[in-house]
């Protein structure tokens, strides 16, 4: 076990808002080694046999408990890949954070690839915090590909944070669902993009029982040269709701390109997309500047607001 660094607290404090050692369990990985771990008597970490990953098991009927387990890289050339396998038990109601903060101060790119796999138990539920945070003055770039994969059995509720908003290079993100009778899906991605910046979040969400439901809404920024990609689909396979949405602001020479897909196997599988994708009114521009801000003040308040 190491003892992490002012840099590394400080990445640790971004994406998991950990000031201090937190109420619960928690896992707290640093440039690819175990920097603290703590279980209760329903919730045990446990890592894998092959030190690829951890495996988080929550007992049926645990209430009011919360897992935390952030990664920090500080290590200019450190790229790992990491397999965490989450089992919630029925009747569960849990927060999960997670979420990846790197530091690169160096010439080497900096990688974490980290694929979260949600088991989650028969009428549990379950909200789970993932943020993206990236920082350091090196030419090595900062580069996070995430994978979530979900299955849901019958009954049970998921929300989902994610969140990118500062300092990463490249991003490439996918998340699958599965989704048995009476389950609930809520996503809500919140991203922005600068620089050179490249961003890909993709969403496939199968609907497969009776009263399944997802509702999947991106909100996105692209400044400067970025460039942006949403590729969600929902598939209804049983009588079901599905929802899936991007609205996204373009700036500069940015470039966001959105594919909102439905795929309908099944008489009653309701399914609605939405897509919109446009420059900051110039309306809102003169009526913060009238107020006494400069128009890049004025513009800083209306993305903060719009990614809130």
């Amino acid at each position: 076990m190491v003892q992490m660094d002012s840099i590394q607290k400080r990445l640790m404090a971004e994406v998991a808002d950990l000031h201090e050692v937190p109420a619960g369990a928690y896992n707290f990985r640093a440039n690819g080694e175990l920097a603290g771990r703590h279980t209760t008597a329903n919730i045990d970490i446990v890592s894998k046999a092959d030190g690829t990953g951890i495996d988080i098991h929550i007992k049926p009927g645990t209430v009011n408990e919360s897992v935390h387990i952030p990664v920090v890289l500080s290590a200019s050339g450190h790229k790992e890949v990491v397999y965490n396998d989450f089992y919630v038990g029925e009747n569960s109601d849990v927060v999960i954070v997670a979420g990846c903060g790197i530091d690169n101060c160096g010439t080497q790119d900096s990688q974490h690839d980290g694929v979260h796999r949600f088991f989650v138990g028969k009428n549990s539920k379950v909200k789970y915090v993932e943020k993206h945070y990236g920082s350091g003055d090196g030419t090595g770039k900062r580069i996070l590909n995430p994978v979530t994969e979900v299955t849901m059995e019958e009954g049970s509720t998921m929300e989902m944070e994610m969140v990118q908003i500062k300092g990463v290079d490249s991003t490439d993100r996918m998340t699958t669902a599965n989704l048995k009778a009476g389950a609930s899906l809520v996503v809500r991605e919140r991203l922005m993009t600068h620089g050179t910046q490249t961003a890909t979040s993709g969403y496939k969400v199968e609907l497969n029982g009776e009263g399944a439901s997802a509702d999947v809404v991106s909100r996105s920024v692209a400044k400067n040269k970025s460039y942006q990609k949403f590729d969600a689909c929902i598939v209804g396979n049983a009588p079901c709701h599905g929802h899936t949405e991007c609205d996204s602001i373009i700036m500069d020479e940015g470039k966001i390109l959105a594919v909102p897909s439905l795929e309908a196997n099944n008489v009653d599988a309701m399914l609605v997309h939405e897509a919109a994708i446009g420059k900051i009114a110039g309306d809102q521009l003169i009526k913060l500047m009238t107020l006494g801000l400069s128009e890049a003040e004025a513009e800083e308040q209306i993305i903060n607001g719009f990614l809130k």
